[in-house]
């Protein structure tokens, strides 16, 4: 009997072992064909939906208690150029168009009701659904938009460190670090984009 389970142990140990080998080629062989259709360009756009994350980021920041002297309304042409194909997409139809009405609507109607945080975000909608093709198109996906991400990301970065009293107080004070590390996020989606576009 005891021989018998021992056996059957190192059946299932075998069967297990050949099941995790089985799985790993799976995952080379995955890996291998996402690199060789995605490529580097996968990661331009991962890159542009981090940048977009932290410029959103970066205008909560801003909104809140920890005020920057920055000029944020840059973050608003900065997302609209990184932001992913398929959210702007969305953006650019029917929902994006029925959220510009809904803004505009309260702004022009009700003021008071409008909350001035609301302000940069309907400026983005409105700029997302009413841009000419030329824009929404062509410059975004060129690298027209690649080159004024990294203008907007280097201009934003200089005024913090100037904002800051220096380069080691932006990463020093406690609200200059999130403020840095959401800026240098803004810079590595136009270099990575750059790096694709050239090579």
């Amino acid at each position: 009997m005891w021989k018998k389970m021992g056996f059957e142990e190192e059946a299932v140990v075998e069967l297990i072992n050949s099941d995790f080998r089985d799985l790993s080629v799976a995952a080379n062989q995955l890996a291998n064909h996402v690199v060789k259709l995605g490529g580097i360009g996968f990661g331009a756009s991962f890159f542009g939906l981090i940048a977009a994350i932290a410029a959103i980021y970066l205008l909560i920041l801003d909104r809140t208690n920890w005020r920057t002297n920055i000029l944020t309304a840059l973050l608003i042409p900065y997302i609209f150029f990184s932001l992913p194909s398929i959210i702007f997409a969305v953006f650019r139809g029917e929902i994006g168009k029925w959220i510009a009405v809904i803004a505009v609507v309260l702004r022009l109607f009700i003021p008071r009701h409008f909350p001035d945080w609301l302000e940069l975000p309907g400026a983005l909608i409105l700029l997302i659904v009413v841009a000419p093709s030329l824009f929404a198109n062509t410059f975004r996906n060129d690298i027209v938009g690649v080159v004024v991400c990294l203008i907007i990301a280097c201009y934003l970065l200089q005024e913090h460190i100037r904002a800051s009293g220096g380069f080691r107080n932006s990463f020093t004070k406690a609200h200059g670090i999130s403020n840095s590390i959401g800026i240098i996020l803004l810079l590595v989606y136009p270099i990575w984009a750059l790096v694709v576009i050239l090579f």
